[in-house]
C-alpha cells in the first residue's frame, strides 16, 4: 500500500484517522502516555519512587516501600492535528492510559505488574488510479485495532545502605496482546467496469507474543548533598510468530455480499503464520541530584529500529512489499525537576514540579518513490507531582508536545493532557493493641 495514496484523501475522514499508523502493528506513543514519564519530558530510566510505579526501567520496581500496596491508574484526553503543506485536520481522543500496581514480597524482593496500551491502529482513505487503460478504480484503504501490554516484574535490592548507596536490578516479562484487522477495497468506475467485479483483500491480526526486557538503577552519594544515579535497560532481540487470517474475494460493492473467493482456493488454508521481530535495543540513564532540592536526568536509547519489524508469511504478500525501511534509531531525552520537600510547612513546598524536552533519529523511514524518507520526531513535557494531603498516596499532572513527521510528507502533532492516581496504603502492617 503507497503511503501517498492514503496521505492524500487522509483529510476527507472522519473519526481518529493516523495514516501512519497503516505499518507495523500501528503507531505508539510509549513512553509519553504515561504521566510519570511524561511530566518529564520522556526521560525514566533512572525514575523511581517508594509511591509510584515506573514500568520502562524494572529495576525500579525495587524503591517500593515496605508494608505498602501501590496500585497505580492513569487517564489522558490527546488532542491531535494533521497537515501537509495544504491541508490540515483536528481530532480528540481520551484513553484509561495505564492500570499498574507493586508491592514488597521481602525487604529484597519486590514485583509490580500491569497494562499499558502499546499501539494503536486507525486509518481510513481513498485514492483514485487508471487501470490498465481500462477505466477508473477507486481504491479504499482502511484498518482498526490495537495491541496491549501486560507486564509482570521483578527487582531486587542488592546494595540498600543507611549512607544512600543503591542498587537495583529486575526484568519485566511483556505479554503482548490485541487484534488488528485492515482490508483494501477495489471498486471500479470506468466505462468498461462491467468487465471487472469489485475486489477486497483482507487480513485479521491476532497478537499473543511474550518480551521480556532487564533493567539496572544504582545510586552514589557524592557528599551529604549531592547524588550521581545511573540506569540500564536491555530489551534482546525476539522473532515471534503472528497468526493471521487471510481473505482476497469478489463482492457487489452496493451490498458487500460475496461473490467468489480468490484466496483461499480449494485446499488452502486462510490462515498464515507471520513474524515480528523486535531489535537489540539498549538504554542508559543518568541523574545528578542535590537531596530534597533537584534533579537533573538525562536518557539516551538505541536500537536497530524503531518498533516491530513485520514480515507477511505470504509470497506475494497479500498486501504488498512494505514502505518501511529498518535502520538504526535513537532517542534522547533530557530532563529537570525541582523535587518538593515532604517536610515543608506549606503544601506548595512538598509539590514536584519538572519539564523536559525529547528528540527521536528515524522514529520511521519509509521509501515512497525511490526516495528513503526518515521521519524524526521531538516533543516536550511538563507537570506536577501532588502529595495527597493524607497518607503517601500520590496525584500527578501531565501535558506533553509530540511532533511526527513533516508538513512535506504528513505531520503529526499531538496534545496530550493526563493525570494519573498512584495510591500507596499500608496494607501489611500488623496493628498493635495496648
Amino acid at each position: 500500500m503507497g503511503l501517498m495514496g492514503l496521505m492524500g484523501s487522509a483529510f476527507a475522514q472522519n473519526g481518529f484517522n493516523m495514516p501512519y499508523s497503516q505499518f507495523g502493528i500501528g503507531l505508539s506513543d510509549l513512553p509519553y502516555t504515561v504521566p510519570v514519564v511524561s511530566r518529564m519530558g520522556g526521560v525514566a530510566y533512572t525514575t523511581s519512587g517508594s509511591n509510584f510505579i515506573n514500568p520502562f526501567n524494572p529495576a525500579s520496581y525495587g524503591s517500593i516501600g515496605m508494608e505498602s500496596f501501590v496500585f497505580d491508574m492513569a487517564a489522558d484526553i490527546q488532542l491531535t492535528r494533521l497537515q501537509n503543506n495544504t491541508d490540515r485536520a483536528n481530532d480528540a481522543d481520551g484513553n484509561v492510559s495505564h492500570l499498574m500496581f507493586g508491592l514488597p514480597l521481602t525487604n529484597w524482593w519486590k514485583i509490580a505488574g500491569g497494562l499499558l496500551p502499546y499501539s494503536m491502529v486507525d486509518y481510513e482513505s481513498v485514492s483514485e488510479g487508471n487501470y490498465n487503460g481500462t477505466g477508473i478504480v477507486k481504491n479504499i484503504y482502511d484498518g482498526t485495532g490495537s495491541a496491549s501490554m501486560v507486564f509482570l516484574g521483578s527487582a531486587f535490592n542488592i546494595i540498600n545502605n543507611k549512607d544512600g548507596r543503591r542498587l537495583q536490578a529486575g526484568f519485566n516479562f511483556d505479554l503482548l496482546i490485541g487484534r488488528i484487522q485492515r482490508a483494501i477495497s477495489y471498486s471500479f468506475q470506468g466505462i468498461d467496469s462491467t468487465h471487472y467485479m469489485d475486489k477486497r483483500r483482507f487480513k485479521e491480526s491476532k497478537l499473543a507474543n511474550l518480551m521480556f526486557d532487564l533493567g539496572v538503577q544504582y545510586w552514589e552519594p557524592l557528599n551529604e548533598k549531592y547524588t550521581f544515579g545511573v540506569g540500564l535497560v536491555y530489551k534482546p532481540y525476539r522473532k515471534m510468530n503472528l497468526d493471521e487470517k487471510v481473505l482476497i474475494y469478489t463482492y457487489h460493492a452496493s451490498d458487500q455480499t460475496l461473490v467468489d473467493t480468490i484466496f483461499p482456493s480449494a485446499g488452502q488454508s486462510s490462515s498464515i503464520t507471520s513474524d515480528l521481530e523486535l531489535s537489540h535495543t539498549f538504554g542508559l540513564g543518568l541523574s545528578f541530584a542535590r537531596n530534597s532540592r533537584w534533579m537533573v536526568a538525562a536518557d539516551v536509547t538505541f536500537s536497530g529500529w524503531a518498533g516491530m519489524k513485520y514480515t507477511e508469511g505470504l509470497t506475494p504478500p497479500v498486501f504488498g512489499e512494505s514502505n518501511l525501511d529498518y535502520a538504526p534509531y535513537g532517542r534522547y531525552a533530557l530532563a529537570f525537576e525541582k523535587t518538593g520537600d515532604m517536610d515543608a510547612s506549606s503544601y506548595w513546598g512538598r509539590i514536584s514540579w519538572s519539564a523536559g524536552v525529547n528528540m527521536e533519529n528515524g522514529a520511521m523511514r519509509l521509501n515512497i518513490n525511490g526516495r528513503n524518507e526518515v521521519i524524526d520526531a521531538w516533543g516536550c513535557g511538563l507537570g506536577a507531582t501532588l502529595p495527597m494531603r493524607k497518607g503517601r498516596s500520590l496525584l500527578t499532572l501531565s501535558v506533553g508536545y509530540r511532533s511526527f513527521g513533516n508538513k512535506n510528507l504528513l505531520q503529526r502533532e499531538s496534545i496530550t493532557f493526563g493525570i494519573s492516581v498512584s495510591s500507596c496504603e499500608r496494607w501489611f502492617v500488623k496493628r498493635k493493641y495496648n
